[in-house]
């Protein structure tokens, strides 16, 4: 049976604290990971600062960028997701093993032409678009709207947010959330997903939407909570991110488990698939 013909996986109710629980695990696999994890995440800090220093003269370019950062993330956490997975298997969550996924994950595959072998770079194609529409959209609205120039965070603060003659950002909130919704529901445990079990680009996300749907109150409560540690961190002039979106990645790792029952899918990357050689690519990889 191929990876695209088979049922839904089943998707569980969870509580509505269920997130807390999320963060709370993600908290303990961020430190147990260490630098594997912290480094990644100063990575995403890093260049979350110099998109701000570039964009900083051309503020509603740059409100859009970041905007499509948000829609990105799931596809930047999959290094997370990697070492969650390796902790739960009492492997070493080493940054090797990151390493190892991305350049092995697929190395049973007879041919790289086989149906799903680039479902995560399919997908990360697809959210990437999803992401320049709305960067472009909200340029353009905030441009074209906007009372006068908006070239600084003080600007946009009178000019969009507080603005009383206008509904700008009014519009521009609803039409984020109109894209953001969909971009959420279709991603929110179908990257981890994909990374973890043999299953077809288009089966992954159907599954995610399950969950949302099996779970809407506990889903809008980790959409909010994500949004809130992503803006957190952004307002510490991006800084806060390296520890913001380890923690989310690994968090995001625990939703997908408690979600999505994926014991009858096989194993994308086995551990028992070729013995040995794990350790040999960490040896590789590492010297």
């Amino acid at each position: 049976m191929s990876p695209d013909s088979a049922a839904l996986p089943p998707v569980r109710s969870v509580p509505f604290t269920s997130p807390l629980s999320w963060l709370a695990r993600g908290w303990r696999d961020l430190w147990q990971a260490g630098g594997a994890s912290l480094v990644q995440g100063a990575a995403v800090a890093v260049f979350s600062l110099l998109l701000w220093v570039l964009g900083r003269d051309k503020f509603g370019l740059l409100v859009g960028a970041l905007s499509g950062f948000l829609v990105m993330a799931p596809v930047l956490a999959t290094g997370f997701y990697v070492l969650s997975r390796s902790l739960e298997r009492g492997e070493p969550a080493r940054i090797a093993v990151v390493l190892r996924t991305w350049l092995f994950w697929q190395s049973h595959y007879r041919s790289r032409w086989d149906h799903d072998y680039w479902c995560l770079v399919r997908l990360g194609l697809l959210l990437a678009l999803a992401g320049t529409g709305w960067v472009l959209t909200s340029a353009a609205m905030i441009t074209l709207l906007a009372p006068a120039p908006v070239r600084t965070p003080h600007d946009f603060l009178l000019l969009v947010v507080l603005a009383k003659d206008n509904n700008l950002f009014e519009l521009w909130l609803v039409l984020g959330s109109v894209l953001a919704a969909p971009i959420f529901a279709s991603s929110v445990v179908s990257i981890a997903l994909l990374l973890d079990r043999r299953i077809g680009l288009w089966r992954a996300v159907l599954t995610s939407w399950q969950a949302v749907l099996a779970n809407p109150v506990t889903m809008a409560m980790w959409s909010f909570l994500i949004l809130a540690l992503v803006l957190v961190g952004m307002a510490t002039f991006m800084l806060g991110l390296a520890l913001v979106m380890p923690w989310l990645g690994h968090a995001s790792w625990h939703a997908y488990r408690d979600l999505v029952d994926s014991s009858g899918l096989p194993e994308r990357q086995p551990r028992s698939e070729e013995p040995g050689m794990g350790h040999e690519q960490d040896k590789a990889i590492g010297s």
